[in-house]
């Protein structure tokens, strides 16, 4: 079955970068649409970004130009480049991939933004 595996997570000062990866088993990532996605405690899970098969980006508002998805088939992996981070990005963030018929997700990593 797929398994997704997540890491680059930690703890960071206010302004500082991290990038997350996720790693995908199988044959079908390179087919598959790839999201993250973020829960902070207390709050409901939202979408930060996504990318799809043809490569097209989209955004959370609030991390525009802030943070980067990207993806490499060849290695089953895709990135969050995460910059200028503040302590409302302080959640843990979760990567999917998805196409018909099927939604995969990671375990989750856990990002801390310390002021």
């Amino acid at each position: 079955q797929v398994q997704l595996v997540e890491s680059g997570g930690g703890w960071v000062q206010a302004g500082g970068s991290l990038t997350l990866s996720c790693v995908a088993s199988g044959s079908i990532f390179r087919f598959s649409d790839v999201s993250w996605y973020r829960q902070a405690p207390g709050k409901e899970r939202e979408l930060v970004a996504n990318i799809l098969v043809a490569g097209t980006t989209t955004y959370l508002d609030s991390v525009k130009e802030r943070f980067t998805i990207s993806r490499d088939n060849a290695k089953n992996t895709a990135y969050l480049q995460m910059n200028s981070l503040k302590p409302r990005d302080t959640a843990v963030y979760y990567c999917n991939i998805r196409g018909s018929g099927y939604i995969y997700w990671g375990q989750g990593t856990q990002v801390t933004v310390s002021s």
